[in-house]
C-alpha cells in the first residue's frame, strides 16, 4: 500500500524573561536549589492574583511576527482545567479561542535539496501564551518528587498545520525554530534543557487522499535526533497497522523511549471539552496594540534573510553561511573580519581585483574561521569569544595567507600562538621567527638538498618522480616549516629539469 505521512508539531518554547509569567519570582531558576524560586502566587495560595508579564507578552508578539502570524491586539487568557500534582491550581492559565498569534506561515529550506532557496512553506495555526507546570521526578521506588521552580514560567506554544511529510522536515523546522528564537533573544531554545519541548502528531493516509485520519501524539521527545527517530518508528508501526487493515481508529498519546528507541502507549488523547476552558476571571482582556508596534519596529534580521545575505553579499557557500549564522557572535565576527580584510588588501595591493578578493575572502574566512580556528579552540578546551583574537588581527592573519607570505603549516602554528597570546600576527612572526623564508634562502636550501641526495636525484632523473616529495620534505625541514611546499615542488622540479637539459649533473644522468 502506498501511504503518505502527515505530521504536525506542537512546540513549547520557554521564554527567557527575568521573572515568571504571572508573578515576580525568578525565572532563571535552572541551577537554583529545588523549590526556592516560588511564591504564594505560583503556588496558588488562596486570595492571590496573577499579573501578566509585559516582557513575556512582547516576546510572544515578536515570535508571532517572525513566524508571519496575524497578531491579535486584544490579549485574553483562559483557564484550562486538568488535575496533576505539578499544577497546584488545578488549572493552567493559557489561551483558547483567541490566541495572541494565528494564521502564520514560515518558509523552510530542507537539507539535501538542490535549490538555494526555501522549499517548504509551513503553516502556523497558532502561537499562544501560557504558564509552565512544575517539574516531576519519578524515583525507582515509586515516589514522585516535585520541584515548583519551573511552575509559572512563561511559555509560547506553537501549533503548526500538518504540513510535514517526512521526519527530516519536522527536525529541520525545529532546528530553524531554535535558531529563530535565539536570534530574537527570547529563548535559549535548548531541547536538552527543556527550553524547547516538542510533541509530534502523526498519521498516515493512502497516497492521493485529502482526508486526515486519526492521529497519534508522540511526547517526551527531548532532542532533534529523537524527533526524527520517534517519527520514523511511528511511520513503521502505523504502516504495519495499515497493511494489516487495522489502522488507528482512536487518538492516543504515546511516549518516546529513547533507550529502547520505541514509542509506548500512555493514554487515549483528550478532547478539547475535557479541559473545560472558560475565560480567566482574574485577568480581564486588555489591549496590546502598543506592544505590537514596539515589537514590529524592533524586529531584527531573521535567520533566513541573514543566511541569504551572507551568500549574496559576501559570497559564502550555502552550508558555510548556515554554519556561520548559528552563533550571533561568530556571524558578527565574520562580517567584521571581511571588512577589515578588504581594507588590508586594498592598502597593500592597490591593483587587487575586488571580485577576486571577495571570492578569496569568503573561502579564507569560512575555511580558517569555521575549521581551523574553531578546531584549535576545541583542542585547547576554549570557547569562541570575539576577544580571543580580534577581528582586526584575524583579518591581518588572513591577509598574510592571501598574499602567500606564510604557508599553511606556518599559518596553523601562528594561529595557535595568536589564540594563546592574544597578540597580532606580525608581532608573533617576528618574535617567534616564523616569517616566511626569503627567495635567496630557499634557493640555497634547494641546492643543499640536491647535493645531499644524489640517490634520490638519480631516481628522479630516471623517471621516478615520486621522490620529489622527499626533496620537498628535506627543504621544509631546513626552512623550519616556513617555506611553501607547493612552491618548493615547482622550484625543485624546475631545477632538476634544467640540470638534465644542460647536462649539469652531480653524477652521470642517463637521457630520457
Amino acid at each position: 500500500m502506498n501511504l503518505e505521512t502527515i505530521i504536525g508539531l506542537e512546540i513549547h518554547v520557554q521564554l527567557k524573561t527575568n521573572s515568571k509569567m504571572f508573578c515576580s519570582c525568578d525565572n532563571r531558576s535552572e541551577l537554583m536549589p529545588p523549590n526556592t524560586a516560588i511564591c504564594p502566587i505560583c503556588l496558588a495560595h488562596p486570595g492571590t492574583l496573577p499579573v501578566p508579564n509585559r516582557a513575556a507578552v512582547k516576546f510572544a508578539i515578536t515570535l508571532g511576527l517572525a513566524l508571519g502570524c496575524k497578531i491579535n491586539p486584544r490579549l485574553k487568557f483562559d483557564r484550562k482545567h486538568y488535575f496533576y500534582p505539578d499544577l497546584p491550581k488545578g488549572y493552567q492559565i493559557s489561551q483558547f479561542d483567541e490566541p495572541i498569534c494565528a494564521d502564520g506561515s514560515f518558509a523552510l529550506h530542507i537539507p539535501g535539496t538542490k535549490v538555494d532557496r526555501d522549499s517548504l512553506v509551513v503553516g502556523i495555526e497558532r502561537a499562544h501564551l501560557e504558564e509552565d507546570s512544575a517539574k516531576s521526578f519519578h524515583s525507582g521506588s515509586g515516589e514522585t518528587l516535585i520541584d515548583f521552580n519551573r511552575g509559572g514560567s512563561p511559555l509560547v506554544e506553537i501549533v503548526t498545520r500538518p504540513d510535514f511529510r517526512t521526519p527530516l522536515e519536522a527536525k529541520t523546522f525545529l532546528q530553524e525554530l531554535r535558531l529563530l528564537v535565539r536570534a530574537l533573544g527570547i529563548s535559549d531554545g535548548d531541547m536538552e534543557k527543556g527550553h524547547m519541548r516538542c510533541d509530534a502528531n502523526i498519521s498516515l493516509r493512502p497516497m492521493g487522499e485529502t482526508e486526515l485520519y486519526v492521529k497519534t501524539e508522540v511526547k517526551n521527545i527531548n532532542s532533534f535526533r529523537a524527533v526524527e527517530r520517534a517519527l520514523q518508528f511511528e511511520i513503521a508501526r502505523q504502516t504495519k497497522l495499515w497493511e494489516a487493515e487495522t489502522p488507528p481508529d482512536v487518538g492516543t498519546t504515546r511516549g518516546w523511549n529513547d533507550v529502547e528507541q520505541t514509542t509506548v502507549l500512555q493514554r487515549k488523547k483528550e478532547a478539547m471539552h475535557d479541559y473545560r476552558y472558560f475565560p480567566e476571571p482574574d485577568i480581564p482582556p486588555f489591549d496590546v496594540s502598543e506592544l505590537v508596534r514596539e515589537a514590529r519596529s524592533a524586529l531584527p534580521e531573521l535567520p533566513s534573510a541573514h543566511r541569504l545575505r551572507f551568500q549574496t553579499e559576501y559570497g559564502f557557500a550555502a552550508t558555510d553561511a548556515a554554519q556561520l549564522i548559528e552563533n550571533e557572535d561568530v556571524a558578527a565576527f565574520a562580517e567584521h573580519v571581511i571588512s577589515e580584510f578588504y581594507e588590508w588588501v586594498s592598502s597593500t595591493d592597490a591593483d587587487a581585483d575586488p571580485e577576486a578578493a571577495r571570492a578569496k575572502a569568503a573561502k579564507l574566512v569560512s575555511g580558517w574561521l569555521l575549521s581551523k580556528y574553531m578546531g584549535a579552540l576545541s583542542e585547547l578546551g576554549r570557547l569562541f569569544t570575539p576577544e580571543t583574537i580580534t577581528a582586526e588581527n584575524f583579518a591581518e592573519f588572513l591577509t598574510l595567507i592571501y598574499q602567500s607570505k606564510i604557508n599553511s603549516t606556518t599559518a596553523q602554528t601562528l594561529l595557535r600562538k595568536m589564540i594563546e597570546h592574544g597578540t597580532g600576527p606580525q608581532h608573533i612572526l617576528e618574535s617567534e621567527q616564523l616569517e616566511g623564508a626569503s627567495t635567496e634562502d630557499v634557493s640555497v636550501w634547494i641546492e643543499e638538498a640536491i647535493a645531499e641526495s644524489p640517490k634520490q636525484v638519480e631516481q628522479f632523473c630516471t623517471g621516478k618522480t615520486a621522490v620529489l616529495q622527499f626533496l620537498v620534505g628535506l627543504v621544509m625541514k631546513k626552512s623550519r616549516g616556513t617555506a611553501d611546499p607547493l612552491d618548493l615542488a615547482d622550484r625543485i622540479r624546475e631545477k632538476l629539469h634544467k640540470m638534465i637539459k644542460t647536462q649539469k649533473k652531480i653524477f652521470k644522468i642517463p637521457r630520457f
